[in-house]
């Protein structure tokens, strides 16, 4: 099977001088190789491709086959690294607390070891305002965007 620490090696160190970062590597055990990047101004498919030929020109198939997929992650996939955070402040995201309760908000910062979204209070199904609430990257299960369609 093929090394994640190796693969991670080769993307870093191609995306070291680029507005590029990491959110995920997975290897199965059939060498299926998948690599999640992104940037805060939303990554191409030329910039994928460089990534997938950069990692296929340093691995040896003769001595290993894989297969290998470089891509963004998907709408509906959960936030795993704090550039994904960052990049969505302003945006509503779903938030699902290690408890399971489930919060909508729109992102309003990211700091520390934490976030803040902001709500809409409401008393007997009437809207009272804005409040913010805080979270922990470490007291959520998930935390992902919100598409909506005006």
């Amino acid at each position: 099977m093929i090394n994640k620490e190796i693969v991670k090696v080769l993307v870093d160190s191609f995306i070291a001088d680029k507005d590029i970062f990491l959110v995920d590597i997975k290897i199965s055990t059939t060498n299926r190789i998948t690599i999640l990047v992104n940037k805060p101004s939303g990554i191409t498919i030329d910039e994928c491709v460089m990534i997938s030929r950069h990692i296929e020109a340093n691995l040896d198939r003769d001595h290993e086959d894989f297969e290998l997929n470089v891509s963004s992650p998907g709408l509906n996939m959960p936030f795993r690294v704090r550039e994904q955070y960052e990049m969505n402040i302003g945006r509503h995201v779903e938030v699902i607390d290690n408890e399971g309760k489930k919060t909508t908000g729109i992102l309003k910062n990211v700091e520390g070891e934490g976030f803040e979204i902001e709500v809409d209070k409401t008393k007997n199904g009437k809207n009272k305002g804005k409040k913010e609430l805080s979270f922990n990257f470490e007291d959520v299960k998930t935390v992902k965007e919100v598409i909506r369609f005006k």
